[in-house]
C-alpha cells in the first residue's frame, strides 16, 4: 500500500474548510448534519482525501446515532486505529491508512456478523454510487 503524504497547504487547496477540520485536525461534525448519515444508496465510500474505498454500502447500518455507521470496512488494512483519550473518554479512533486522515471511531455495540460500529464522519468521506 502506497501512502499519500501532502503538507498543510496542499490538504488545505484540495478539501474545504469543513472537510479539512475533521481529517486533518480531528474535528467531528455535528451528528445528524452529514452528507450521509441517513444516505441509502449502493456504492462505495471513499476517503475524501485520498479516494481509497473504504466502506461498502451493503455493511452501513442505522445506528440511530446521527453519523454513517458501517459494520466493516471494505479491507481491514485500509483502516488505521489509535486510542484517543480527548474529551475526557478513551475512545479507539479510526484514520485512513493510506493519507492518515481522521475518519471517525469504532465502538464494540454493532450488529453481527462483527459487533462493531464504525461510526464515520460524512465529511471524511466521498461517495461512488454503483449501478446494478
Amino acid at each position: 500500500m502506497e501512502k499519500v503524504t501532502k503538507t498543510d497547504a496542499e490538504w488545505k487547496t484540495q478539501l474545504s474548510a469543513e472537510e479539512y477540520y475533521v481529517t486533518r485536525q480531528k474535528g467531528t461534525e455535528r451528528a445528524f448534519t452529514g452528507r450521509f448519515w441517513d444516505h441509502h444508496a449502493y456504492g462505495i465510500y471513499r476517503c475524501v482525501c485520498c479516494g481509497t474505498a473504504l466502506f461498502a454500502s451493503d455493511t452501513k447500518f442505522d445506528a440511530g446515532c446521527g453519523w454513517p455507521s458501517y459494520f466493516e470496512p471494505i479491507r481491514p488494512e485500509l483502516i488505521k486505529e489509535q486510542i484517543d483519550e480527548s474529551h475526557g473518554m478513551i475512545r479507539t479512533e479510526v484514520m485512513c491508512n493510506v493519507c492518515d486522515s481522521h475518519l471517525g471511531h469504532v465502538f464494540p455495540d454493532g450488529p453481527p456478523p462483527t459487533g462493531l460500529r464504525y461510526c464515520i464522519n460524512s465529511l471524511s468521506l466521498t461517495f461512488e454510487p454503483i449501478k446494478t
